[in-house]
This record gives structure tokens, C-alpha cells and sequence, in this order.
């Protein structure tokens, strides 16, 4: 943990210097009644900009809405707001769209084209990102960190800082015109997002502010998750959804998505820290703090030696419990708490910007005791955001409904120690607001196979008719994919890899020279993906030990064969597929091909394409359920079946105690394994197999959560139970077919 030590300085001519810089980090006068800063300056909103700069940016329409100013806006085009999980998924778009001729709205008979061909109509596409996509400024850009560019970005906004330090590439009056030429240019053509940043550093103009007032002529917008699903980030960017269509790619992963964005976590170590910086804050600007300041900064200083009490409490504690549920009324149990309106000071921290005068004075009297001691450069803080930040986040959780989340606690003393989270459960409540702005919500995804829980986890609030389904074959042929379960080993042992059975080495050992028996038969690439790295990781540790003094271990043969290559979560992805495919374009002498050992949700089981050579063959070894003892999967569990009762009893239906958890686990579980098989076989003329290594594949319950484009091509009785022998058969009678030799 971070100290800073506060030295007291005998007065001198130095000081009033040391007052103005002082008063940059002093709290404005804040009234709670109106929620606003009642100083007549400075006061910093969403993106700490300071009023003046918003009165500015608005403007010239950048910034949010003045009253009164709804006739003077730009017409806001109908449009279509498309996004996605990545950057790179966004950029693929836009290459498509530059395929796409459309002809002009003119009548073709006003066109002067001597050839009567209509004029191309460009279609008028936006790309939206952050600051580290679109920063132009180099001192700023160069560090590489997203939160410490965020950061360094607002402060070059402040009012405290010079004039002649700030940001010139900021929107402002001295450039009205570059940011107007900006936005037009930015719509004339279909540009990506380091497109953008070309163009904003051609002009000289901030792309990541500039690009603001360009959304509302636009007819097409792409964004990230982020930008999309966070509310806050959207009343940020003034964006609005109403009566325009939303389209939602890789849609697979919206609903961890949503969970994963309102979902947060403090430490101990932070908690220590933030009431460290904030003591050192209080130490100078204590007899300055008047009124509601006084209180509020009070009242953050309570709620963070209760939340710090709690944790302390566990951290003492004897018992060997490492986590567990920790109710809001325990987090709230210290003196005073109960006192607290947990609205108003989220509201308060917000507007006041407290975390970053705290940060941005104790950062201050660091480096000035850095210079005392004649230190060359301060060591940056291992965490580039005020800690502050981290609290506010945390505490925001303790305003939403109890029946929406729950808190955890847990000790991992190897890494952060204690900690406190907050994790979302119900994720209907943060899309709501999209669907209900929004004139259509489309959902895309190649694999979003089993489809109920759309209905049942994020649409509940809708009638069935208000959804519609849409599901497509694979424009591949059927001969051009053999799928099959495999439920027995070459020794006959059946492979059945439940959490009670899956580490009996006996099992592990057939798996594998079960393996080593079917990669003779596969050419080039073949990828093999196994529940989590942990199990990875045991499964290794059997194939490498060898069965006698002159029998090779399982490892030895897999690598006599393919050259093997393991993934792992410390590898460089790039580098690990980059020597993959050459494996494969250049096999050395004696080798055919590669073998890939990977892992179920991990980086290679998603947006990867295993295509042609690199994917003749996906295996998956065992289901991979969540861990069904983990206080987080156990609290959603009950979650579901609360949702689930309650309604059955608003349908007038039977509620079956344990039927909607089981679903929900079985659809989790296999949208994890739809999406790893579904890296092989990228477009019409690809082929390949999938071999399904666990004999619950032969399961009615597990197969109805495939694909409808796999069960169609595996055909009737194609996903039967089958013994080794006819696997190995049909497998060579499947790539003799396709010109590959046994």
C-alpha cells in the first residue's frame, strides 16, 4: 500500500504561490437541495470539463442540451446503431460497408451520367470509440494505459491547468471551422476508427470530442458494448436511441456483457488507501470545508470505515471461511451509516469530483516531497485512477434493488487479500431502457443457440409477441461436416468426464491415447478444447509421465505425430497462432500437420477462425459447467429459481423446484461449447469434423442445445452412440471422401 507523508514547512515567500495551486484541489460550494456546485466556476459534469468548456462545446454542438435549444438542433436522422464486443469485429463491418454500392435517392431520368446509371449514395457511417482509439494528442496517447490517458486527458480540461498545457486539439472557439469541416468529412465516407484518427490529425481536431455532434446527421453508427449498454455512457454522448433500430453482433455474449459492466469490486487495500489519501486531504482543507461539503466528505469518510470495518472484522476472523454473501445491512453497520442517503452522496461525489481533487493534491505533495529529497521522477502509482473512484463505484451498487444483485466477500491472500463485490444478477433491468427507447432491438450471433434464455433472463419484461426468432442453416453442405459424440475410449473405458470422475488417471489415459489414435487419421490442423486451464493443466500433468521405461508418454506421441502447441493463460495469443499456422503451412519432415490444445471460454475459443487447414478438426473434451459449489454460481441459482416461481405463479403454471436452474446451467454450458466448435468451418466450401469427447453428448437434453445447422448436418442417427471402431470408420471414409489420405 501506497504512503504519502504530509511535512510541515515554515512560511516564506513561496507561499502564495502554494495558495493559488492549493485552491485548484479546494471543494466548491455545493448545494444538495438543487444537486449542483453553487460556485460560479469550474463546476466539472460527466466528463470534468469545466461549465465554461460546456457552455462552449454546446456551442458548437458538442455537449448536452441547453433548455430551449430542441428547434435549433440538427434533424436527427432515423439510424442504425450497430455493436459489438471488439474493436477488430467493428472494423470487419466497415469493410463490408465499403462493398456496398447503393444507388442514389435522385430519379435516375435528373441524372447527367451519359449512361443513365444512377449516382452512388454513400451511406452516412459513423464510428464511435474511446480515448485510446481516438487520442491525438502523443503525450497523452503514449500511455498506453486506457485509464491513465482517460485521466491525463481530463486533467488537461481542468480549469487549474495553464492555458498553455491544455490540449490544442480541443474543440473550442479558435477552431469552430476544423470541427465542422471534421464532421463532414467524417460522413462524405465509410471510415473506421483509425480512420477517424487520420482524419482528426490531418485537420488538427480532437476526433474523440469532435465526432459528437457528427451522430445525429448519421444513418449508421458502430460502438462498442461500453458505449451502448451503459447508460451513463450514452447520456455522455448525448446519444439517443429513440425510434431508431439497434443491432447487437456477437449477441451470445450480451448477457455476461451486461453483468461484467455493472459489475464491481473494492479491496481492503484500496479501502486503506482511499481513507489514507483522503485524511492527508483533510489534514490541509479541513477549516476551508463549509456547509454541505463538510457533511458529505463526513459522511464518505463513515462509509468508508464501515465497508473497511467489515472486511477488517473477516480479516481477523479464525475461522478458515475464504468468502461468502455479505448482506448491505452488514456493509452498513458502522456509526452513522444508517443516517447516510446513499443517493445524495453518490450524487454528491459525482458532481463535486472529490476523488480527483483528492488524487490531484496527493499526487501533488508526492512529487513535492520527491523534489525535496532531490529524487529525480516519481514512481507513478501502480493504479493510474483516483482510488476515490473504486468507492464511488462500489457504493453506487448499494443503490440498486436488493432483488437484482448480491454482495460477496472473499480472501485470496496470494493476490488482493480481502475484497468486497458486487455482482449483478438480473440483467433484463439495464436493457430495458434500449428496448423500450428504441423502434426495433435486433440480436446477432452465428452461435446464440439455446435460445430461452433470451427470453426468460432478458426479455421477461416483453409478451411473446413482441419477439420473433429467426434461425439459419450454415451455407455449407452437410457432406462437408461429420460430427459425432464420443463416448468410449480406444481401450473401451467410456469417457465420462463428470466432476466426480474426470481426474481417475485411467480415464486421462484413454482419453489420450485415444487422441494420439485419431489425429493419424486428421490432416492439418486440429484443435482440441478442454473445460478450463486448471484442467488443462492436470490433464498435462498425466500425458507427461510415461507408462514404462520403453513407452513413450502420451505427450511424445501427440508430438511424434503433429506438432504441439498448448495454450495457456501467460502466452502471447498472436505468437502462439502465428507458429500454429506455419506448422501447418510448412510442416516439418515427418509431421503432419498441428495439433492446438486449448480452452473452453478462453481467447482462442472465440472471434478466432480456424478455417481450412488451421481447423480440419475440433474436439472438445467434457461440458463445462460452472463450478456448482462457488457462493456467485450458487446465488445466481437461487436467483433463477426466485425468477422462475415467481413467474409461474403470475402465469398460473406448475413451478417445478429446480427445473429452471438445471435449464439454465445446461443452456450456459452449452453456449460455451457452440461457440468453440463453431470456430471451424468459416464459409461455403470449408469442411471438417467435430468429434464430441464425453458420453453425455449422446444425451436428448444436451443435443436439442446444439446448433440447428449442426443437428442437420449430422442427420438421423448421426449423433447416436457409437463405439470407438465405427468413430475411426467413418472418420477416414469422411476425409477420403474430402481427397485427404488415411
Amino acid at each position: 500500500m501506497n504512503s504519502f507523508a504530509v511535512r510541515k514547512r515554515v512560511k516564506s515567500s513561496h507561499d502564495s504561490t502554494d495558495a493559488d495551486e492549493d485552491a485548484a484541489f479546494l471543494l466548491d460550494d455545493y448545494d444538495s437541495d438543487t444537486g449542483r456546485d453553487t460556485g460560479t466556476s469550474k463546476r466539472q459534469r460527466d466528463d470534468g470539463l469545466s461549465e465554461e468548456t460546456q457552455r462552449l462545446l454546446r456551442s458548437i454542438g458538442l455537449g448536452g442540451k441547453d433548455e430551449g435549444d430542441e428547434d435549433n438542433e440538427t434533424e436527427d436522422e432515423l439510424k442504425i446503431f450497430i455493436c459489438s464486443r471488439t474493436h477488430s469485429q467493428l472494423s470487419q463491418l466497415v469493410g463490408e460497408l465499403r462493398r456496398i454500392k447503393l444507388p442514389s435517392s435522385f430519379p435516375s431520368q435528373l441524372s447527367d451520367d451519359a449512361h443513365g446509371q444512377y449516382l452512388v449514395e454513400a451511406v452516412k457511417q459513423l464510428s464511435l470509440g474511446s480515448r485510446k482509439n481516438l487520442c491525438i494528442n502523443e503525450k497523452v496517447n503514449r500511455l498506453g494505459n486506457v485509464t491513465r490517458i482517460n485521466e491525463r486527458c481530463l486533467e488537461l480540461q481542468e480549469s487549474k491547468t495553464p492555458q498553455e498545457h491544455r490540449c490544442v486539439f480541443m474543440p473550442g472557439r479558435d477552431n469552430q471551422a476544423a470541427t465542422l469541416d471534421f464532421k463532414h468529412y467524417a460522413l462524405a465516407k465509410v471510415r473506421d476508427i483509425e480512420d477517424l484518427a487520420e482524419l482528426g490529425k490531418k485537420i488538427r481536431i480532437c476526433p474523440y470530442y469532435a465526432s459528437r455532434p457528427a451522430i445525429r446527421p448519421s444513418e449508421l453508427v458502430s460502438l462498442p458494448y461500453p458505449l451502448l449498454l451503459q447508460k451513463s455512457a450514452r447520456e455522455a454522448l448525448n446519444l439517443s436511441l429513440k425510434g431508431h433500430v439497434v443491432i447487437i453482433d456477437e449477441a451470445h455474449n450480451l448477457m455476461d456483457a451486461i453483468l461484467g459492466i455493472h459489475t464491481t469490486e473494492i479491496t481492503l487495500a484500496q479501502l486503506l488507501l482511499a481513507r489514507e489519501q483522503l485524511m492527508i486531504y483533510l489534514q490541509k482543507f479541513r477549516n476551508k470545508l463549509a456547509g454541505k461539503n463538510r457533511v458529505y466528505v463526513t459522511q464518505t469518510v463513515r462509509l468508508l470505515d464501515s465497508l473497511k470495518g467489515f472486511l477488517e472484522t473477516k480479516h481477523g476472523s479464525q475461522e478458515k471461511i475464504k468468502g461468502g454473501i455479505a448482506q448491505s445491512g452488514e456493509l452498513l453497520a458502522g456509526k452513522g451509516v444508517d443516517q447516510i442517503n446513499i443517493y445524495k452522496l453518490v450524487e454528491y461525489l459525482h458532481i463535486s469530483k472529490l476523488s480527483r481533487k483528492v488524487h490531484g493534491y496527493v499526487a501533488q505533495q508526492a512529487k513535492e516531497a520527491a523534489a525535496a529529497y532531490k529524487q529525480t521522477s516519481v514512481t507513478p502509482a501502480s493504479d493510474p485512477a483516483p482510488v476515490l473512484n473504486h468507492f464511488q463505484n462500489f457504493i453506487m451498487a448499494l443503490t440498486n434493488p436488493a432483488e437484482e444483485g448480491r454482495f460477496f466477500w472473499s480472501s485470496d491472500i496470494a493476490s488482493s487479500g480481502y475484497k468486497l463485490k458486487y455482482m449483478l444478477l438480473d440483467p433484463s433491468e439495464q436493457i430495458r431502457d434500449i428496448v423500450s427507447d428504441a423502434r426495433a432491438v435486433i440480436l446477432v450471433g452465428g452461435t446464440m443457440s439455446p435460445m430461452n434464455d433470451y427470453t426468460n433472463q432478458l426479455f421477461p419484461f416483453l409478451s411473446k409477441g413482441k419477439l420473433t426468432e429467426l434461425s439459419c442453416g450454415h451455407v455449407i453442405p452437410h457432406s462437408n461436416l461429420y460430427i459425432s459424440p464420443v463416448s468410449v475410449g480406444v481401450h473401451g473405458q467410456s469417457l465420462d468426464f463428470t466432476f466426480s470422475n474426470r481426474n481417475s488417471a485411467g480415464l486421462l489415459k484413454d482419453l489420450g491415447q485415444s487422441i494420439v489414435q485419431l489425429v493419424t487419421i486428421i490432416p492439418d490442423g486440429v484443435v482440441l478444447f478442454f473445460p478450463s486451464y486448471s484442467y488443462l493443466e492436470s490433464v498435462l500433468g498425466v500425458w507427461r509421465k510415461e507408462a514404462s521405461q520403453h513407452s513413450p508418454s502420451i505427450i511424445t506421441l501427440l508430438g511424434q505425430r503433429k506438432r504441439l502447441f498448448i495454450d495457456s493463460q501467460s502466452v502471447n495469443t498472436e505468437d502462439l497462432l502465428q507458429q500454429y499456422s506455419d506448422a501447418i503451412s510448412n510442416p516439418a519432415t515427418g509431421y503432419t500437420g498441428a495439433i492446438l490444445l486449448s480452452v473452453i471460454g478462453g481467447r482462442l475459443s472465440e472471434g478466432i477462425n480456424f478455417s481450412d487447414r488451421l481447423g480440419r478438426c475440433v474436439m472438445v473434451v467434457g461440458l463445462p459447467y460452472p463450478n456448482p459449489n462457488s457462493q456467485e454460481w450458487r446465488a445466481k441459482m437461487e436467483y433463477v429459481e426466485e425468477k422462475a416461481k415467481a413467474q409461474s405463479l403470475a402465469a398460473g403454471t406448475t413451478y417445478v423446484k429446480g427445473s429452471a436452474s438445471r435449464e439454465f446451467t445446461d443452456n450456459v454450458c452449452m453456449r460455451s461449447v457452440n461457440q468453440a466448435i463453431g470456430r471451424a468451418v468459416r464459409h461455403k466450401d470449408d469442411w471438417a469434423s467435430i468429434l464430441l469427447l464425453d458420453q453425455r453428448y449422446v444425451q436428448k437434453r444436451i443435443q436439442d442445445r446444439l446448433p440447428r445447422w449442426i443437428m442437420d448436418s449430422a442427420g438421423s442417427g448421426g449423433t447416436q452412440r457409437r463405439g470407438f471402431a465405427d468413430v475411426e470408420r467413418h472418420l477416414r471414409t469422411f476425409y477420403a471422401e474430402k481427397g485427404s489420405s488415411s
